[in-house]
């Protein structure tokens, strides 16, 4: 598989002074997303858990409904990039063929693969009651993530999406360049250890727009938590989907925009 990060040679400037050494950066792949032998949309990417890319993107984007409708997935490296390969399940194969085109997405890009503007401010999902969370559990769950990023703890380079029950700690967590990819890569890790998002939180080290608030939705995520702010429209957007939206979640606290019923003021009772 190819490699997620690369040495680099640099010059420094700091404090008055010049030196010079490497620096570790992360790789970044043009991924195609291939649907029954047609290309549907390229993105760009860190090449790692790309089988979790792949899913979530699918279901995220509503090309299925259910992992099971991928009857088959390959991950294919080729010389200019990486072509991800699967075969959907007939009714579903069908549907795509009417919406078919070809896109190409850039990093950062969360609306690549639509093709109007309702699609692009589209209703999400309502998601279930779920579970309550105090301001502990939240500041504790934020807290586990910083050390579990791999790659970014040697590039300082990618954003990072991750999934935390009360009894349980941090069920997953994948990173990626594209904060949307990582969102992705977290759902579709989910999905194939067929874990419900319902009961836990959606972490974020990024900020908050729109499509990452309809990608929770979709995956069934009653709380997202990200240490940064949220967009207007994101707010919108989770409000009317049921979602509790933490942003802003540093270790000394958060702010919530909506649906606070889910966040108690009572101490932790499970902390992993």
């Amino acid at each position: 598989m190819t490699a997620t990060t690369r040495r680099v040679a640099r010059s420094v400037w700091r404090a008055g002074k010049l030196s010079h050494n490497q620096r570790i950066i992360p790789e970044e792949t043009p991924v195609a997303f291939t649907y029954n032998g047609t290309s549907h949309a390229v993105m760009l990417a860190t090449p790692q858990d790309l089988e979790d890319l792949a899913t979530g993107f699918s279901l995220s984007e509503r090309i299925v409904s259910a992992v099971d409708q991928i009857e088959e997935l390959d991950v294919v490296e080729e010389e200019i990039g990486i072509d991800i390969r699967m075969w959907l399940a007939g009714p579903r194969a069908q549907a795509l063929s009417e919406r078919r085109r070809f896109l190409a997405g850039v990093t950062g890009c969360g609306l690549c693969g639509i093709d109007s503007l309702a699609e692009a401010t589209r209703s999400p999902p309502m998601v279930a009651e779920g579970s309550r969370f105090s301001p502990a559990d939240i500041i504790h769950a934020m807290g586990l993530i910083a050390p579990l990023q791999a790659i970014n703890q040697k590039t300082s380079a990618v954003h990072a999406a991750a999934y935390w029950r009360p009894e349980h700690g941090l069920l997953a967590l994948r990173e990626d360049v594209g904060r949307h990819n990582a969102l992705d890569k977290l759902g579709g890790a989910l999905a194939r250890e067929h874990i419900n998002a319902t009961d836990g939180i959606i972490l974020l080290t990024s900020r908050v727009s729109v499509e990452m608030v309809q990608k929770a939705a979709s995956f069934g995520a009653p709380v997202i938590a990200a240490v940064s702010a949220p967009t207007a429209l994101a707010v919108t957007t989770a409000e009317a989907a049921g979602i509790t939206l933490v942003a802003v979640a540093r270790g000394d606290g958060f702010e919530v925009f909506t649906h606070d019923k889910r966040i108690t003021l009572k101490a932790a009772t499970h902390v992993v």
